[in-house]
């Protein structure tokens, strides 16, 4: 569906990059940094004149780096990330070995899992298992649920409105609740090789239906494999169950104040079905098969008895822009930048549709509490008039495009205003080639899957690619929670 198709109900805009203030492309940061370098560049220069020969040329470099673009991001940061990539990588740290370890140790997950525990609860309203993430170094707690996404591509105008209009409602009970720290939607879609279509078919064919039809239906299963694929969808909640006036004294208590918090947020309206909270089967099974994609179709009984550190990769590389684990290679990125102007509410159609190669698309979210968020915009539309008076000054006019974006923030200001919530959210994606040599493959469908969103812009993860690749299971990592 084209942006020309949808109706302008179905647009959506007010997205825009965080930026502070600063001097050219400098962030803020950037130019406290080079006015404080230049500063002491000036006082060592008053007594040793000569040094500047050396000082000069050198912080002129630095900032250049920070003001260039490269590979979608500052040169300084890229280079960073590069420089602290191969430090890791001489210190033996970008390799994962599963070896016997003393306790705890020998049950952790690698990376950013490394602290999180997994909980088997019991739900009294349903009778059933819960699968909590328990983060030991800070307390949290991350409840997942399966979904089951209704398309809305053929549905009505005014179910898909309010749909939007539900979903903005479940991120204002977020800003809200104390509690809740941040989420993540999550869907991956598997490439089908088409034998359960076929099982069910044969089980379901007619011998004495007419013969077209037979001739179809077997026309049908013949191709529609190289079409079809699995879909896979949850939302991940990570709460603080501490965060609360009466914290709960034991571990008992914070499951049981997490499964409450987790139950306040409705997500019927929002044009998804809630099957149901993800027990620890299904938790092992998400992320052990996205460790090593050629368990993703074993029986059930295969995961219930692993311990959440036999969850992860036994062996595991992370590159510079790749990520190799268990007989796998994936390739994981991230927002760049959204477009400036209005888009379509299915403008990640082209991400979500399934190719030759596992695909994981993950949207974090972390809503701002009221106060905080006015305070940004606050800061944001200051920001954005400084940078504009800075060039005005100095080219005798402001750009267009620090004009436009003052005007985004005025208007992110006035819906805050009359009751919307300010969140920070982001988005990354995570594509699986099986050996080495698919992977240009995968990058490349990735690629053409990016450029059909017409407008969105993303990179490549340099240097944080298991964290990323990490980002979108359900071990409670979330990137936007701190």
């Amino acid at each position: 569906m084209s942006a020309r198709e949808v109706p302008d109900g179905l647009m959506v805009s007010g997205l825009r990059t965080r930026r502070s203030f600063g001097m050219g492309n400098l962030s803020k940061e950037a130019t406290i940094g080079a006015a404080v370098v230049l500063t002491a560049d000036g006082l060592i220069g008053s007594r040793h004149p000569a040094s500047l020969l050396v000082t000069l040329p050198l912080t002129g470099a630095v900032v250049g780096l920070a003001a260039v673009r490269r590979r979608g991001m500052s040169a300084l940061a890229y280079y960073r990330a590069r420089l602290a990539w191969w430090r890791a990588y001489r210190a033996g740290a970008t390799s994962y070995r599963r070896v016997l370890l003393p306790q705890p140790f020998s049950l952790d997950l690698p990376g950013v899992g490394a602290s999180s525990s997994l909980i088997a609860a019991h739900d009294p309203t349903t009778g059933r298992k819960v699968g909590v993430v328990h983060d030991r170094s800070t307390g949290r707690m991350t409840v997942s649920t399966l979904l089951a996404p209704g398309g809305s591509l053929m549905a009505q105008t005014g179910t898909v409105r309010s749909g939007l209009r539900t979903w903005g409602e479940v991120l204002n009970t977020m800003a809200t609740a104390e509690q809740i720290k941040g989420a993540s939607v999550t869907i991956q879609i598997t490439p089908g090789a088409g034998e359960a279509l076929a099982d069910d078919v044969r089980t379901r064919r007619r011998p004495d239906a007419p013969q077209l039809s037979l001739d179809t239906i077997d026309e049908l299963v013949r191709t529609t494999p190289q079409a079809t694929a699995q879909v896979v969808s949850w939302m991940s909640v990570t709460t603080d169950p501490c965060a609360t006036i009466n914290p709960p004294s034991d571990l008992a208590e914070q499951v049981g104040e997490t499964l409450r918090v987790v139950d306040t947020l409705d997500m019927s309206g929002t044009g998804t079905d809630m099957l149901r909270r993800a027990t620890p089967t299904d938790l092992r099974r998400i992320v052990r098969s996205a460790y090593d994609p050629g368990v993703a179709l074993a029986r059930d009984e295969q995961f219930d008895e692993l311990q959440w550190g036999e969850c992860g990769p036994v062996a595991a590389d992370d590159w510079i822009e790749s990520y190799a684990h268990d007989g796998a290679v994936s390739a994981s990125w991230v927002l760049e930048e959204m477009p400036r102007r209005p888009i379509p509410y299915s403008v990640l159609l082209p991400l979500l549709a399934p190719g030759r190669f596992q695909r994981r698309i993950t949207l974090g979210y972390r809503v701002l509490e009221p106060r905080e968020g006015e305070a940004l915009l606050e800061r944001e539309i200051s920001a954005a008039e400084h940078r504009a008076q800075a060039t005005a000054e100095v080219k005798g006019r402001a750009r267009w495009s620090q004009k436009a974006d003052y005007q985004r923030a005025e208007q992110a200001a006035r819906q805050v205003a009359a009751g919307a919530q300010v969140v920070d959210w982001t988005l990354s994606v995570t594509t699986t080639a099986r050996t080495a040599a698919d992977l240009p493959a995968a990058l490349q469908e990735l690629k053409l899957a990016v450029a059909g969103t017409r407008g969105i812009r993303m990179r490549p993860a340099f240097g944080a690619q298991a964290a990323v690749f990490a980002a979108g299971l359900p071990i409670g990592y979330n990137p936007l929670v701190r």
